[in-house]
């Protein structure tokens, strides 16, 4: 059974769910779990810095631009939505796809 990141579309763009583990000793994609992308990021949880290392972390793993990228939902949560802007599903799946478990 192959696990996959849950992505919705939307007119704004994609969105996916992912799970950060903030004060890490490096920042890092760890893999995918209950449809999320589980990151890593060495910034503390402390007004909003995670957040933005998440962001730059994302958009530079992703070779996405940082302005495309947007958390919707969850800023005070490890669960976090993130929408990536003016992509498509079938795009953000092949971007995804290097990340996927068997």
């Amino acid at each position: 059974m192959v696990v996959m990141v849950e992505i919705k579309e939307s007119k704004e763009g994609a969105s996916f769910a992912i799970h950060v583990t903030p004060r890490a000793s490096r920042a890092q994609i760890i893999g995918i779990q209950e449809g999320m992308l589980k990151i890593k990021v060495t910034a503390q949880p402390h007004e909003g810095e995670a957040n933005s290392a998440c962001v730059g972390f994302l958009a530079k793993e992703l070779n996405l631009k940082k302005s495309q990228i947007n958390i919707i939902a969850g800023f005070k949560s490890r669960k976090k939505t993130i929408l990536v802007k003016n992509e498509t599903k079938k795009k953000l799946e092949a971007i995804l796809n290097k990340y996927q478990a068997a």
